[in-house]
């Protein structure tokens, strides 16, 4: 499979200082194998969504919920990598006047006009689209935001990230636009990881995913990752298997009308074992999506070709990718992780 377009995917944070040095490596290993290719997520973006978390700290119209108790986000093995207090609508402010500036839309736009100037110098494949990684509004409020004001607070971010995903389609054609939705808080969700989880909560999800994913239109490639998180580079739950992603990806197919290009789900480095991936039948594939394993892991050649090797046993063909982004990564990793979806796009 050497050279064959969209055989590897990138989740879309790199541990570099800027787009144009993420574009430039990445497409100088990888260029052949890619369909789409992200910024790198760099600056303000690199630890994803603790962007929007800083932006809701200092906007006049939050406040910390010092009455509620912390969010602790803790890891699979019980290790606490931080806590805080979650936001709240000040008193007095009316959740309908509320704007926020998102600013995924600015990050696009800057990120595309280099894209787009390296790949007519040659730098970047002919073919290839950009990539724009974007969280989902329940992301955010289940992060940062105190239960009582969710329900306000998720009508004023929608709102806002309707609009940022409308700028974003008037500023980028659309044969050259790849949008991916991060699904993460979704999947810790559906694994009851969040305290207070509303018997609904499929209902919310999937009616969520739908309405983004529909958003796109025909002709801009769409995408969606699914994610266990990693904040410190571990997961905050280890899936028992993919039972999880399946029935996510299921729900995702029934709910978005339009096309859907690729999917992508998680596998931990450990799991080479068919339990994990025997879920994977119950997908119900649609004929246009390509699915990707994230089962690349780094300096474990063997263990790569071992995880395709039993993947193939239950879906005969998919992409290979990572677990996650690489924005948390050391970055002398960064050589190693390259060569190793070069390497695995050939097994």
């Amino acid at each position: 499979m050497a050279g064959q377009q969209g055989q590897v995917h990138l989740i879309g944070s790199v541990p570099l200082d800027s787009a144009e040095a993420v574009f430039r490596q990445v497409a100088a290993t990888l260029g052949p194998w890619l369909s789409r290719l992200p910024d790198g997520e760099t600056g303000e973006r690199a630890r994803w969504i603790r962007y929007q978390q800083l932006m809701l700290q200092s906007h006049p119209d939050m406040e910390p919920d010092t009455d509620a108790p912390t969010l602790k986000f803790v890891q699979w093995d019980g290790k606490l990598v931080r806590e805080w207090h979650q936001v709240r609508f000040r008193q007095g402010v009316d959740p309908k006047q509320v704007v926020f500036d998102i600013g995924y839309d600015r990050a696009a736009v800057e990120s595309y006009a280099v894209f787009k100037r390296l790949r007519d110098q040659g730098a970047i494949p002919k073919g290839v689209r950009f990539q724009v990684c974007l969280p989902t509004p329940l992301a955010i409020a289940v992060m940062y935001v105190s239960p009582n004001a969710r329900p306000a607070f998720t009508e004023v971010y929608e709102r806002a990230m309707l609009a940022t995903i409308r700028r974003i389609l008037e500023s980028i054609p659309a044969a050259d636009l790849s949008i991916q939705y991060d699904v993460c808080q979704e999947v810790l969700v559906f694994e009851n990881y969040f305290p207070g989880r509303p018997s609904d909560y499929k209902r919310e999800v999937f009616e969520g995913l739908a309405l983004l994913g529909n958003l796109v239109p025909d002709g801009v490639d769409l995408g969606f990752h699914l994610c266990y998180g990693s904040p410190a580079d571990e997961h905050l739950v280890q899936p028992k298997d993919a039972g999880v992603l399946v029935e996510l990806m299921n729900g995702i197919g029934e709910g978005v009308t339009r096309r859907i290009d690729f999917l992508h789900i998680p596998v931990p480095k450990d799991r080479t074992d068919d339990a994990f991936y025997a879920p994977l039948k119950a997908w119900r594939r649609r004929p246009e999506t390509r699915l990707y394993l994230g089962l690349i892991h780094h300096a474990d050649a063997a263990g790569d070709r071992k995880r395709i090797e039993v993947a193939r046993r239950f879906v005969p063909e998919f992409g290979i990718s990572s677990e996650c982004g690489w924005g948390r990564t050391d970055p002398a990793r960064l050589p190693g992780l390259l060569e190793a979806h070069a390497r695995a796009a050939a097994f």
